[in-house]
């Protein structure tokens, strides 16, 4: 006989975006919340009973809800209001996982105005995912889609060659990548005092730039290792980073058809190549510390 395996429900991708006055001054925090959970839910699957079930339309209100009366502070702190209000007020619910993308803006300043007006920043998307089972918590942040580039201090030699290689070794190359990460807390409950989520966010970008900038690499997977390491080393909060990164490929176009030299020492002119493109992946662990973060971030 077939057996239920584990299973969710919920409210993906509730689009949330929370004005706070004061006064003439406005301040803006945009988000897309996804709320999952899970528990006694044997009787819907099995005979469609819904006596367990919490309308995902009531999760969706929640958020909303939840949105004015707690404001955001940070996509962190409103994911641990989110997640402890289901767990502990439904008894069929027994876990919560509540995904937060925030979309970040910046204020746009103008003579006699600028307190109200804002435009979207084109960087990254910070992410966070809050997992609460009633007992412990697990709080895993990140951003994705950052785009960074090192125009130079960047090689990629000594590779191992079969017959099917063509790549000639490049000893100056251009070295870009969206950087997707995700890092995981050592903070597990409320016995203990939560992190400041969004100035360490900032503080982990920040290590991340600084890494990727100050890294003369031989191979992304250096340049990987090296933002991870910076972050464990002045991270205290923080115990597991995991990176996926494209190598955004840049070649030289070839100007000889046209009587033209190329790479000569006042620049070059390259293609950029979006498609295939080598993938590099990693985690970075505090030392005597267990891999918790997923190897495929798809869905994370």
């Amino acid at each position: 006989m077939p057996i239920l395996g584990p299973n969710q429900y919920g409210k993906a991708e509730n689009r949330v975006v929370k004005i706070t006055r004061n006064g003439a001054t406005h301040h803006i925090r945009d988000l897309n919340v996804s709320v999952s959970l899970s528990g006694d839910m044997d009787e819907v699957h099995h005979r469609g009973s819904n006596a367990h079930v919490l309308p995902t339309d009531t999760t969706k209100n929640t958020v909303y809800a939840f949105a004015k009366e707690y404001g955001v502070e940070s996509p962190e702190q409103f994911g641990i209001h989110l997640a402890r209000h289901f767990v502990t007020s439904q008894e069929p619910i027994h876990r919560a996982r509540v995904r937060v993308e925030e979309y970040a803006w910046e204020r746009i300043e103008h003579a006699g105005q600028g307190a109200h007006s804002f435009v979207r920043k084109g960087q990254e998307t910070r992410l966070a995912q809050v997992t609460y089972d009633g007992s412990s918590w697990e709080v895993v942040s990140g951003l994705k889609d950052l785009t960074v580039l090192n125009s130079t201090d960047s090689e990629f030699r000594g590779f191992v060659r079969d017959e099917y290689t063509t790549l000639p070794e490049a000893h100056d190359r251009v070295l870009a990548t969206d950087v997707s990460a995700r890092w995981r807390f050592n903070w597990t409950g409320d016995e203990r005092q939560t992190p400041a989520w969004d100035a360490s966010y900032a503080q982990v970008k920040d290590h991340l730039l600084r890494a990727f900038a100050e890294t003369y690499s031989r191979s992304l997977q250096q340049t990987l290792y090296a933002m991870g390491t910076r972050i464990i080393d002045h991270r205290d909060e923080i115990d597991e980073v995991r990176f996926s990164l494209p190598n955004k490929h840049h070649f030289l176009v070839d100007l000889e058809p046209f009587g033209m030299e190329n790479d000569t020492p006042d620049g070059a002119v390259y293609f950029a190549a979006d498609r295939p493109y080598g993938l590099i992946e990693a985690t970075v662990l505090r030392d005597g510390c267990e891999a918790k973060i997923p190897a495929d971030l798809t869905n994370l």
